[in-house]
């Protein structure tokens, strides 16, 4: 198995963003249509290590593409099936995210220090990635607020794709939901439980709270994680949640 950064293959899903075809047999039927898109990172190095695993019945995992560092985007899992890559996850009343999404692994080294540690995401990796998201969110009409990360979805679990993931620049073409402009600093919430309950009105699980606490950090405040509400992120969330009860935030 390999990946080139020279486009090989067309289908009528793709079109031409996608460089390679290597069909994964880690996937079955979907149980409801597609409403969502994961992005995660696949903490392994080489590119190679990650498609091996991606790609091996004993594993028991998928997902839809892989984009290496590189830029190169390889289909994994038709979208019309289930990848399985987000594992035990919930989402705004679903629990079973696998069904309801496409997922998008990053040729990345995670925060695992023994690949060399946490680092910015490579720009042709970034520039693959754009037109693919933007392609399936038009197909399938997701909104903006259900591309999400695997710590969105899983956050007792998971951190990927990370604090460092550029979610700003996805935001600015219009591809996920940008970080609330003008906040004021007054926290609307009465205490820490409130606050945690304000998450799962959100969309989160919530069932350790520090740890849905500490995925919302990284998605919305990656600078500072610390697992516990302030005012800034206290008005974060609650701009959030007006904005989508008032319709803006799809």
């Amino acid at each position: 198995m390999s990946l080139t950064s020279e486009p090989a293959w067309r289908d009528m899903e793709t079109g031409e963003l996608v460089h390679a075809v290597i069909p994964s047999p880690n996937f079955n039927e979907r149980q409801q249509p597609i409403s969502m898109l994961v992005l995660h990172y696949t903490e392994m190095k080489p590119v190679e290590t990650a498609l091996h695993k991606l790609c091996d019945p004993e594993a028991g995992v998928s997902a839809h593409y892989l984009i290496s560092e590189e830029g190169a985007v390889t289909q994994l899992v038709s979208e019309t099936k289930r990848a399985w890559h987000a594992g035990k996850s919930f989402w705004r009343g679903n629990r079973d995210i696998n069904s309801a999404s496409v997922g998008i692994e990053l040729d990345h080294p995670g925060h695992a220090p023994e690949n060399g540690g946490y680092r910015d995401f490579a720009e042709a990796q970034f520039e693959a990635l754009v037109p693919l998201v933007a392609r399936i969110i038009k197909d399938y009409d997701i909104p903006r607020a259900n591309v999400v990360g695997h710590s969105d979805v899983a956050p007792m679990r998971k951190t990927d794709p990370g604090e460092l993931f550029p979610w700003e620049r996805l935001a600015e073409y219009g591809l996920c939901l940008p970080r609330p402009a003008k906040i004021e600093p007054v926290d609307p919430w009465h205490n820490e439980g409130a606050f945690i309950l304000g998450l799962e009105r959100f969309g989160y699980d919530i069932t350790e709270g520090r740890k849905a606490i500490e995925a919302f950090e990284r998605r919305w405040r990656p600078h500072k994680i610390e697992g516990k509400p302030d005012a800034q992120l206290g008005a974060i969330l609650w701009h959030l949640l007006l904005e989508r009860d008032q319709g803006r935030a799809r």
